[in-house]
């Protein structure tokens, strides 16, 4: 049986390049599924604002959930060998600022 999650829609666009260009434009929209409630994430994370900057904050919390939910899903995959050990002591520590 399939744990339950919580299910999300994502829009990212491209607004400007590096470069001034804004074409040609692209967009990326996809759903994905998350055993946390991202919103609740982010929102501790930009009141604790590890950098200083609630952007940043938001940015590190939501490429932290994709990843981390990716990981959790296939935690067998040899990609994530080096991670099995560390990432759970980053976690921790992360939890406790």
């Amino acid at each position: 049986m399939e744990k339950k999650s919580n299910k999300y829609h994502l829009t990212l666009e491209l607004k400007e390049y590096a470069n001034g260009e804004t074409q040609p434009p692209k967009l990326l929209a996809f759903d994905f599924g998350n055993h946390d409630e991202v919103f609740s994430i982010i929102e501790r994370l930009r009141e604790k604002d590890p950098f200083n900057d609630q952007d940043q904050a938001t940015e590190f919390a939501l490429g932290l959930k994709l990843f981390s939910e990716g990981m959790i899903k296939h935690r067998n995959n040899p990609i994530f060998e080096e991670l099995k050990e560390a990432f759970p002591l980053f976690m921790k520590r992360l939890k406790s600022l």
